[in-house]
């Protein structure tokens, strides 16, 4: 029997409801949570108010949102189904000779279109809060480490300097070759420790190697003195290859749009997007991603007979098997960073080990 409209838009209606409804109380109870570690970050900035802390919590939401959103899709669904359960409707559609899979379809149709929603209009917009988030961060310096921005205008790195300033360095082209970064067309603003002006350089060239920065042909500017010409400099710096590397922009703050030119970008400077590339992927899984959490739904909520109890017993064991297939996606995205897995296996196989199972199950219950 084919599932009418009426009743696909009454199943789709349903789950919208419960699904937003929580989503809306788990980004509330996040975003809740997110202020006080903030609040507890900040305590030593006296100048700090509450709206900055308010500010950076909604600035950083989209962001968590985009982690919570298949439990919400998950028990959005529980919720839907049980609710059904409870009022007989189920009984009543499953009577007339639909089966689970022509139910559970409106559902996942909805799923996957807000998959690809979030996908191609929602992470750009938290990828580019998220960037507004880090720039605060550093501006507050909250993060301890060096801030780095690579684009298609260069390579921007900053660092704290001996006498309490910083160092604001900009090269126009990068390569790294043999353990060196090579740079061209590179800019060195020097900052004192109250924020003024102390020095800058501009060099055609120059290199990072064993914690030292190599600027040649290099014009020296200072404060109250005349500019001079300089064949070679060498000054002492916190940067390393390896720090530089790690510490480049992070992939949640790159939009799933941005993320294959910054690849292909970072790849022909001869560094590795491994990172960035399992991230990718990663987004590409996820509208598959939330339709194996409605099915995963669907086998502890798919009964009929509510006589038979255990609903707290079914509750307790969907969302422990939630959090079993999130601590496996942590796990294999570890081991795909570490390159113990390829990227594909690592990105994909939790997706496809999460379905499989869950459609198993439900063709147990349905036809075995």
């Amino acid at each position: 029997m084919r599932l009418s409209p009426i009743i696909s838009f009454y199943v789709a209606r349903h789950f919208v409801l419960a699904f937003v409804f929580t989503l809306l109380g788990i980004i509330g109870v996040t975003l809740l949570f997110d202020s006080i570690e903030l609040l507890r970050r900040l305590t030593s900035k006296a100048d700090v108010g509450l709206s900055v802390v308010l500010e950076m919590a909604v600035l950083k939401m989209p962001q968590m949102m985009t982690t919570v959103l298949p439990f919400a899709v998950m028990l959005g669904a529980m919720i839907a189904f049980w609710r059904l359960t409870r009022t007989h409707e189920l009984v009543v559609i499953r009577a007339v000779g639909v089966s689970a899979w022509q139910f559970l379809a409106p559902v996942l149709l909805v799923v996957f279109l807000f998959g690809l929603f979030n996908l191609f209009a929602i992470n750009p917009l938290a990828a580019s809060m998220y960037r507004e988030y880090e720039r605060m961060e550093d501006s507050l310096q909250m993060r301890m480490d060096n801030p780095l921005t690579f684009s298609s205008g260069g390579l921007w790195m900053r660092e704290a300097t001996g006498d309490g300033g910083q160092a604001v360095i900009h090269a126009l082209d990068v390569h790294q070759r043999e353990g060196r970064l090579f740079m061209r067309q590179v800019s060195v603003l020097a900052m004192g420790k109250g924020g003024g002006f102390a020095s800058r350089y501009e060099a055609a060239s120059g290199a990072i190697h064993d914690r030292v920065l190599t600027l040649a042909d290099v014009w020296v500017l200072k404060a109250g003195e005349p500019s001079r010409h300089v064949a070679e400099i060498h000054q002492p710096t916190a940067l390393s290859l390896s720090k530089i590397q790690e510490k480049f922009s992070s992939p949640a703050s790159l939009s799933f749009w941005d993320l294959p030119g910054f690849i292909r970008f970072f790849e022909s400077a001869g560094f590795s997007a491994h990172r960035h590339l399992l991230h990718w992927h990663s987004l590409l899984a996820s509208p598959l991603l939330l339709c194996a959490m409605v099915c995963v739904a669907a086998v502890f909520s798919l009964n009929p007979n509510i006589r038979k109890g255990g609903l707290l017993f079914r509750v307790i064991s969907g969302v422990a098997v939630g959090f079993s297939f999130y601590f496996f996606t942590r796990i294999t995205y570890a081991l795909g960073l570490s390159n113990t897995l390829p990227v594909f296996l690592a990105a994909w196989s939790p997706v496809a080990v999460t379905l499989l199972m869950s459609l198993a199950v439900l063709l147990h219950q349905e036809d075995g």
